[in-house]
């Protein structure tokens, strides 16, 4: 792999129409390792039931499985700066990717639900620690350059795979054990390390022994149970359906108590924080990071809402209601060239203004679709929903990292991955609640009550996104 310069050296460089093919060659790597954690945020879902009857376990248990793995997921994301920096990239990339296949095939080797729990909890490990990695390595090797393009190759895989889970769900259910949920990303995670053994040789070189940051200890007592305080609790929001319940409100507060103690130790302390909340300084930064928060809300709560209404509002089996979310994953992909080719020539700013509008124009016929929808009309909506969420997500990247210097990437990944992952269990936990409500309205009308809301909070993205940079201006002659 050739070695790589810093962002600031290419800083008044021309945008080239082509990535740099060692660049093209590292994301290929990386993205095929990241494949098996991204199918496994919707693959999971749609066993949940199957694994519930076969482990002879309660609703109660069985939700565990998936809030284990988030809760991990969300607590090591802080981690993966220090590691990249005093371990590198290689050797960082591996041992995250080798956690994630530990965990994958002793899930499927599980024996009782406590077990599974907890290899899911190790699982989450591993992916907590790879999403950041790999946007951390790509942007730095970019350098800065074509950054929109960038971020359009890379999240073409983020959109297409998740959509697909539930239907590769779906067959394995129907067909094999739902142990093969799992080792389906055996061969996958071994090719994987295979190909990033002999690929990302001198990729994040580790800092110098002289200037490697200590493990930020005090940070990592406080932001790391901040944060699976925050998401228990908002999970717990989710099934317990009140703020006012222990489970809910004592982590919450727990959560938000530790999260104000970490800011205040971050911008006081003298060592290098676990991650650096002083690039919120940036306008440009903090705007795309409240974006990220609130499309995480929007995306990840409408990816709970929506397979709930064609379930429980149109009578659609499991596998049925994954293929209706397919049009949205179309739509998101389509415009990819585009948006990032806009992104780079007009500036994050207006693409993320019209990919909002977009997203909350696709939502609103399912808040006005009644008893009695259109199933076209409602397709054609999840085309456009998808369209916007794809231009909006690819702009708003671009810009959390642009002017950014080579160091500070690595904090700007963790910020970035830890507001959409809170925003995201923040959405899901708020939309079940708001759908659970409405039980008194109907099925039909709780859910176009609930869809409102969903559309309330897409067009609140609009606000953050006017900090997002603009059109750059001509460098004088």
């Amino acid at each position: 792999m050739t070695s790589v310069q810093p962002a600031a050296e290419h800083a008044q460089a021309p945008a080239r129409e082509k990535m740099d093919p060692a660049l093209v060659k590292l994301i290929v790597i990386m993205l095929g390792g990241a494949i098996p954690a991204l199918l496994d945020t919707s693959i999971v879902n749609v066993a949940i039931h199957t694994i519930g009857v076969d482990l002879h376990t309660t609703v109660t248990s069985i939700q565990w499985v998936i809030t284990g793995y988030l809760l991990s997921f969300g607590m090591v994301i802080p981690l993966s700066g220090w590691g990249l920096a005093r371990f590198g990239g290689r050797a960082s990339w591996m041992f995250s990717l080798s956690l994630f296949l530990a965990g994958s095939i002793a899930s499927g080797a599980s024996w009782s639900i406590g077990s599974l729990i907890a290899f899911r909890v190790l699982q989450g490990i591993g992916g907590g620690l790879l999403f950041p990695l790999l946007t951390t390595l790509i942007t730095q090797a970019a350098g800065g350059r074509n950054l929109g393009k960038l971020m359009a190759t890379v999240s073409l895989p983020v959109a297409v795979v998740p959509i697909l889970g539930p239907v590769v769900s779906g067959l394995i259910i129907s067909n094999v054990s739902w142990r093969w949920i799992f080792y389906v990303n055996v061969p996958i995670c071994l090719v994987a390390l295979a190909v990033a053994w002999r690929g990302l040789a001198g990729v994040g070189v580790p800092r110098p022994e002289s200037t490697r940051p200590r493990l930020d200890v005090t940070g990592l007592l406080l932001l790391c149970p901040a944060l699976a305080g925050l998401l228990y609790g908002l999970a717990q929001l989710a099934s317990e359906h009140s703020v006012s319940h222990p489970a809910v409100w004592v982590p919450v507060v727990a959560g938000a108590l530790l999260l104000a103690g970490f800011v205040a130790h971050a911008l006081v302390g003298r060592n290098e924080p676990l991650v650096d909340l002083r690039l919120f300084r940036s306008r440009s930064f903090s705007g795309a990071s409240w974006l990220l928060f609130l499309a995480g809300l929007s995306i990840y709560g409408a990816m709970l809402l929506l397979p709930l209404y064609f379930q429980e509002a149109r009578g659609y089996s499991a596998l049925a209601a994954g293929l209706m979310m397919i049009p949205q994953g179309v739509g998101s992909i389509l415009p990819r060239t585009l948006v990032g080719k806009l992104t780079d020539r007009i500036g994050p700013r207006p693409v993320t203004l019209a990919g909002v509008v977009l997203a909350a124009v696709g939502t609103i016929p399912f808040a006005l679709a009644g008893p009695d929808p259109s199933l076209a009309i409602l397709v054609a909506a999840l085309f456009v929903r998808g369209a916007g969420l794809g231009a909006a997500t690819i702009s708003v990247m671009a810009g959390a990292f642009q002017g950014l210097d080579r160091t500070q990437i690595p904090h700007a990944s963790s910020a970035t991955r830890i507001m959409q992952q809170v925003g995201g269990a923040f959405g899901a936990a708020v939309l079940a609640v708001i759908l659970a409500s409405q039980d008194r309205v109907g099925l039909a009308a709780a859910f176009d009550r609930t869809f409102w809301w969903c559309v309330g909070f897409t067009a609140l993205a609009l606000v953050p996104a006017l900090l997002l940079p603009g059109p750059a201006k001509p460098a004088p002659s």
